[in-house]
């Protein structure tokens, strides 16, 4: 059972609809983008092997595209929903994305792709839920919540990137919302009244299914629920070892499914909390997000201080807690057979990539980040378009295995991955801030990770046995990560880092993994496609196009789930 969670204001109302009372100076007015009137926007919940089709109309003043962080579209990359898969969707228009959420389970989310627009929302879940035939790894849950954590700045999306073009850092946040609402008033001195505050109803004696997303710009988050512990059952669509917590630091991009149980006695209100990590300035003490669990025979609301985090700067204690997620090998999920079938510690690796950041530095006069010294240049021509009509000099299969004695360019440089393949990318962080980086169109295995440089003797600390497949992972500043991925996922993908300023000025970049026998399955330019840069011309006007917003054919049995997604600018009561 899909639950929504609710939302209430703190004592003092807000305006009632209609008035134009001035909000207090400590929360504001601001434009959101949203879906279907909805901030956060609608959950997507399917099942294993639906087809899924997605009308969105971009009602926008600028182009739009949406990715599906996690959702593997496989052989399909032309649905991935960025840069590099597809042309923009003009504003005005409406396009049709449509995918099969093949051989997957799990929690995953969708987000604008596009010009920093995930800042200003944008965003929702992706519920993939387990057929029938293959049972659950624990007791079927009494509910199902979806919870959004994110940084959340006044600055609009446009005025946010137009300072990160210019070198100018973030800085603090105005706030952290949960589910799109301001914190719930624990402290008077911090939190004004009227702030609306997100509220979850429970029964004592349930289990519930949390699902909790990072959807933020750049900042780590720690997650607690005040007397509760957090059963660990599922990240990205894998399930893990079931492991208890009294809290999780979750970085920007990722998702978790916890259990958790309501057991206590109800003699108050709970609170849910959401806390940046790994900041050192007192004005971030301010900046918390809480929410409340409230149980159906609690005796009066939530009170007290919040529950401790981590020592903020105990970077040790996360990367720990990262070490500690481990894969169930036992348990089946999207196929009846176990996760732990696919043996990846006993397969040779083909192609080794040491990738390495930078901070935002000046390349050619403006402000660029850099993997391995190249900062992603998008060609006019999106790359599978280019690739489909032969374009020539539209990219270059010349990534870098290492970073090279040069000075950093900017460059539209592809990773050339073999097909079925098994790749391992270490990632370096050389950044002062914890990065996420996310890989579309695979689930890798995140086998290792320490403070100080990689070096081959690195590889002696890997688990191969039951690291947790997932396609988000954090590396910590002045540390590594390592991860496997087995390329059997024809197309082009994008490997990117999910902090929004540093993804905006360059870090990322595609891996080019072709099929080299002609594959009939493998879906085709679809019929909707929109044209752009050396192939403008061969784009019509969408009022001559008579299916331009439909999509191919569905050519399979399984269910087809058809929405309608207007995505659009709205005015909304925010910290």
């Amino acid at each position: 059972m899909a639950m929504a969670p609710t939302f209430y204001k703190n004592k003092t109302r807000g305006p009632s609809p209609g008035q134009n009372r001035r909000p207090s100076s400590c929360f504001f007015r601001s434009h959101v983008i949203g879906i279907n009137g909805q901030f956060p926007g609608p959950i997507l919940n399917v099942t294993t092997n639906w087809n899924v089709v997605v009308n969105v109309k971009n009602d926008l003043d600028e182009p739009l595209l949406l990715t599906w962080n996690g959702v593997q579209h496989r052989k399909n990359s032309w649905q991935d929903g960025v840069l590099g898969t597809n042309c923009p969707i003009p504003a005005g228009w409406n396009w049709t994305y449509q995918f099969q959420v093949k051989d997957q389970i799990g929690s995953f989310f969708y987000f604008p792709s596009l010009d920093f627009q995930r800042a200003a929302g944008g965003y929702g879940g992706i519920i993939i839920n387990n057929r029938d035939v293959i049972p659950l790894p624990f007791a079927v849950p009494d509910g199902d919540i979806t919870i959004f954590i994110s940084d959340w700045y006044t600055k609009s999306h446009k005025k946010l990137r137009k300072d990160v073009e210019n070198g100018v850092d973030l800085g603090v946040p105005d706030g952290i919302l949960i589910n799109g609402l301001g914190p719930y008033r624990y402290d008077a001195a911090i939190v004004p009244d009227g702030i609306p505050y997100q509220l979850i109803n429970v029964e004592p004696g349930k289990t519930y299914r949390l699902r909790v997303h990072n959807v933020g710009i750049s900042t780590s988050l720690n997650f607690r629920i005040q007397n509760h512990n957090l059963l660990l059952v599922e990240t990205e669509g894998s399930y893990t070892v079931q492991q208890n917590y009294t809290n999780m630091d979750i970085h920007v991009g990722q998702s978790f499914s916890f259990l958790v149980t309501t057991d206590q006695n109800a003699s108050s209100d709970y609170y849910i909390v959401a806390s940046p990590r790994f900041v050192n300035s007192s004005e971030w003490n301010k900046v918390t997000g809480v929410a409340i669990l409230h149980y159906s025979n609690s005796l009066g609301p939530a009170s007290g201080p919040l529950p401790d985090p981590p020592n903020a700067y105990d970077t040790y204690f996360s990367m720990n807690q990262a070490r500690s997620i481990r894969w169930n090998v036992s348990a089946g999920a999207a196929r009846p057979n176990p996760q732990g079938s696919f043996k990846y510690g006993q397969i040779t690796v083909t192609d080794v990539y040491v990738i390495l950041n930078r901070p935002a530095e000046l390349i050619e006069g403006k402000w660029r980040t850099t993997l391995n010294g190249i900062s992603y240049l998008p060609p006019s021509t999106p790359l599978m378009l280019a690739q489909q009509f032969n374009i020539p000099g539209a990219y270059k299969l010349d990534f870098p295995y290492k970073l090279m004695s040069r000075a950093p360019k900017v460059d539209t440089s592809l990773i050339n991955g073999t097909y079925k393949g098994f790749m391992e990318i270490i990632f370096q962080n050389n950044d002062t801030t914890v990065q996420s980086y996310h890989m579309d169109g695979y689930a890798f295995f995140v086998v290792g990770m320490d403070f100080g440089v990689w070096t081959e003797n690195s590889r002696g600390t890997y688990n191969k046995w039951d690291g947790v497949a997932r396609s988000t992972t954090q590396v910590f500043p002045g540390a590594w990560t390592a991860i496997l991925v087995y390329l059997d996922n024809a197309g082009i993908w994008n490997l990117r880092a999910e902090n929004l300023d540093t993804w905006y000025l360059g870090q990322e970049v595609y891996v080019n993994v072709i099929n080299p026998e002609i594959d009939k399955s493998a879906p085709l330019l679809p019929d909707n496609a929109i044209y752009c840069g050396l192939l403008s011309s061969l784009q019509k006007d969408q009022a001559q196009r008579i299916n331009f917003s439909g999509a191919p054919s569905v050519v399979d049995a399984s269910i087809t789930v058809l929405l309608a997604f207007v995505i659009a600018l709205f005015s909304y009561l925010i910290r």
